[in-house]
């Protein structure tokens, strides 16, 4: 185990060279999830360590860290072994380099480019570079044309439509995994994991817990609070958000909104849903469709929320601008999307930011491992879910390397209460560099989603807020007229269930 630690000094020391938290999360085409970089000095300085780690996770390396997580289980005799070569399967390279080199003992710094040229002996990573969202069909055309494929990745949103299928993917126990060998995972990216039946398909190795990040110097002049635990107080619940939004465009002539978008502002809200979109096979219309359109249509006209729409030029502009106050953002955003609305390192906006948890604890995003039931390196698709997701030492490193907030909660504790710089960038766009990890580890611990993940959450999250956007904000349509058009487009697009 000693190589171990000399991983950790590895990926460390090569902190810098991986890209800052632009994970799936960043694809316009879905509302996924995470990822990127950096080390404390201490760890990093062990350059001798570091240069001897190269060859750390051999084959004997991966079984004895298994052992230390009390990963003894034996891989059922039906999944295939001894495969030329581990495939595995992605719609970009934000990632899978990246776990496969901590994995591995590789170079972070040439990982991605090894992969691309063949260069990693035995492992061969297909990249899609698509969206997210338009993985599933690439997914697709691989199982109908029967290609070598042994590990994919998969998002929230669709993640069910596999998980509940056995004949994309494995149940995790005939790889010998159950449950402890994962005691530390966060409670909502369990329930997403599993299938209908309960049965343990898909395992994450990150938890993408979201936040409002918000102008601290705007919110002083503005709300006139001085701290995130007083910015938390005023906006902790919908009302309040309302309130305070109402506030600031009136100080500011309605040129300052409090929220970046509707959609930011969705990807909260629907979080805090308490019954599923669909039981009994019904799509199931509530009090709680009706309070997220009479929020945000409050939002909307007194200028409360920004008129932007997510992934176009003017949504970042408009933090850079000053025009928007604060954004909701999820681990894998802070160092992509949020960076860009400060301007950059060193931009108009940078290190001026403050977070705190916002209205209501939520995740955007997030990513699963699932393995193909038709895998011939059952071994190998076992020793890299354990390294990605179960290994505290490895998952320790990773997260401080890539970095990432990794899928356990002991690992996440430690690094945040030991105050540990993630990435000096993505610290230093904070006021006082503050420890923004712990309010989303305060988030993150709140989440509970069992019983309500359902194979249909894209599509009709998707259309509910389209609706309430362009019908009944844009458009000024009755509540009524605007769930007749959620209601034909989710009939249209999903004809298995029964829309009233």
């Amino acid at each position: 185990m000693n190589t171990l630690k000399k991983t950790l000094a590895l990926v460390s020391a090569l902190a810098m060279t991986a890209t800052a938290f632009v994970g799936c999360g960043d694809d316009k085409n879905s509302s996924s999830s995470s990822s990127s970089s950096s080390s404390s000095s201490s760890e990093a300085s062990d350059s001798s360590e570091a240069s001897d780690s190269s060859e750390a996770s051999d084959s004997s390396e991966a079984s004895d860290s298994s052992e230390s997580n009390g990963s003894t289980g034996e891989i059922d005799a039906s999944v295939g072994q001894g495969g030329d070569t581990f495939t595995v399967a992605a719609w970009d390279a934000n990632d899978v380099p990246y776990l496969i080199a901590q994995w591995k003992g590789l170079d972070y710094k040439t990982v991605t480019t090894d992969l691309a040229d063949g260069k990693v002996d035995g492992v061969n990573f297909i990249v899609f570079g698509v969206g997210g969202g338009q993985a599933a069909e690439n997914y697709d055309q691989l199982f109908t044309a029967g290609e070598d494929l042994d590990v994919y990745f998969c998002e929230a949103d669709w993640a069910l439509k596999y998980i509940n299928d056995d004949t994309k993917t494995l149940d995790l126990a005939k790889l010998g995994l159950s449950d402890s060998d994962f005691p530390n995972i966060y409670e909502y990216t369990d329930a997403i994991g599993k299938s209908e039946s309960g049965v343990r398909k898909g395992i994450s190795w990150q938890a993408a817990a979201g936040g409002f990040a918000y102008r601290a110097d705007l919110a002083e002049e503005y709300l006139g609070v001085t701290s995130p635990e007083d910015m938390q107080a005023q906006i902790d619940d919908w009302g309040k958000f309302v309130t305070a939004a109402q506030t600031i465009s009136d100080k500011s002539s309605g040129s300052v909104a409090l929220a970046d978008s509707l959609g930011g502002m969705w990807q909260a809200y629907a979080c805090g849903r308490s019954t599923p979109w669909v039981q009994d096979n019904a799509l199931q219309i509530d009090d709680f469709c009706n309070e997220f359109g009479e929020t945000a249509k409050a939002l909307w006209d007194i200028g409360g929320v920004s008129k932007e729409n997510q992934w176009d030029p003017g949504w970042t502009a408009a933090g850079v601008s000053g025009n928007t106050m604060g954004y909701f953002v999820s681990t894998w955003g802070f160092g992509g999307f949020f960076l860009d609305a400060a301007g950059g390192v060193g931009g108009d906006q940078y290190g001026k930011w403050a977070l705190c948890q916002g209205p209501t604890p939520y995740y955007w995003g997030g990513t699963w491992i699932v393995v193909n039931p038709a895998t011939d390196n059952g071994q190998e698709a076992r020793d890299f879910i354990i390294s990605a997701t179960s290994d505290d030492e490895q998952m320790k490193a990773y997260a401080v390397a890539k970095p990432e907030y990794v899928n356990n909660q002991k690992v996440m504790d430690e690094l945040i209460a030991a105050d540990t710089v993630f990435n000096s960038d993505i610290t230093g766009n904070f006021k006082d560099n503050q420890n923004i990890y712990a309010s989303l580890a305060e988030n993150v611990k709140a989440l509970d989603f069992e019983g309500l993940i359902t194979p249909y959450d894209a599509t009709i999250k998707t259309e509910f807020l389209d609706a309430v956007k362009k019908e009944y904000c844009e458009a000024g349509s009755s509540w009524d007229d605007t769930l007749n058009t959620f209601k034909d487009k989710v009939a249209e697009k999903i004809q298995t269930i029964d829309v009233e």
